[in-house]
């Protein structure tokens, strides 16, 4: 009768329901981890935000890149040639302000530095538009750098906790470490999330960005050419696989075929691009 009796009270008392989970561990970690949490979230919100915008800025740039080449130097003036351009564009400025530079070169003959003057402005455009295509990434660099130390501060928080209850128990038992414990692991893990994208996207971005600077500084070059031979030297519009494709075609040898408007042997500007000798 006394074993029925227990074996109906062991069967009423219900086992006690540890809970365990994400909101669980927010919970035990009260306002500090929600407040870490909610900055982590921002931190990772705008790492993304400046991803996705720079990442479309770049392409626009990049994109942009392919009318200079097509448009701009087939113009008969760097003036006309401006006009063939994006407005707000980063050609659009490098283009305006060696147009400004032109007009100030003709009135320096005699200084001894009249190209000099024409490279610096152009450097100056050059850095302006860097720092633009830049803006933001400073950002990335910063939540790269904090996060994960933010994260550990939640996982020292989390730790305290746990040796505390510890502490007011008197014994080690799972049930009532797991929660500071796990809240601890969650706010490193989530410390880490935010910050390997953040550092990938900044990379990542800064080559994107190295890449443009280049192809800036070649059209720099280009135009400091253009402008020191009074408009001789310009990039080749024709590339070599193309005239010889074209020549191909009408039966004629390749090394017969030369750009249009050219003559002579070619030259090669200070941007390094090929360029032929107009009269």
């Amino acid at each position: 009768m006394n074993l029925y009796t227990l074996a109906a009270v062991a069967t009423e008392t219900e086992a006690p329901v540890n809970e365990f989970g994400f909101w669980k561990a927010m919970e035990e970690g009260g306002p500090v981890a929600w407040s870490i949490l909610a900055v982590m979230v921002i931190m990772s919100v705008g790492s993304f935000y400046i991803l996705f915008t720079k990442y479309f800025e770049q392409n626009k740039v990049m994109r942009q890149y392919k009318g200079v080449r097509q448009s701009f130097w087939r113009a008969s003036s760097l003036k006309e040639g401006a006009t063939k351009l994006e407005k707000n564009s980063a050609w659009r400025q490098l283009a305006d302000d060696a147009v400004t530079a032109q007009e100030h070169h003709t009135k320096m003959h005699g200084a001894g530095d009249e190209i000099h003057f024409v490279e610096e402005e152009l450097a100056h455009s050059q850095n302006t538009i860097n720092q633009s295509l830049s803006g933001g990434l400073s950002f990335l660099a910063s939540v790269g750098a904090t996060a994960p130390f933010i994260g550990l501060l939640g996982t020292v928080i989390g730790i305290y906790r746990a040796l505390i209850n510890i502490g007011i128990e008197g014994s080690a038992s799972i049930d009532k470490v797991a929660g500071p414990v796990g809240e601890a692991l969650i706010m490193t893990a989530i410390g880490l999330l935010v910050a390997v994208p953040a550092v990938l996207a900044f990379n990542w971005l800064q080559s994107r960005n190295r890449r443009i600077d280049a192809l800036m500084t070649d059209f720099s070059n280009s135009i400091v050419a253009y402008i020191g031979s009074n408009g001789t030297i310009k990039p080749s519009l024709t590339s070599a696989s193309t005239t010889a494709t074209s020549a191909g075609a009408k039966g004629k040898p390749a090394s017969a075929a030369k750009p249009a408007g050219t003559t002579g042997n070619p030259a090669t500007t200070a941007g390094g691009a090929t360029a032929s000798m107009k009269k």
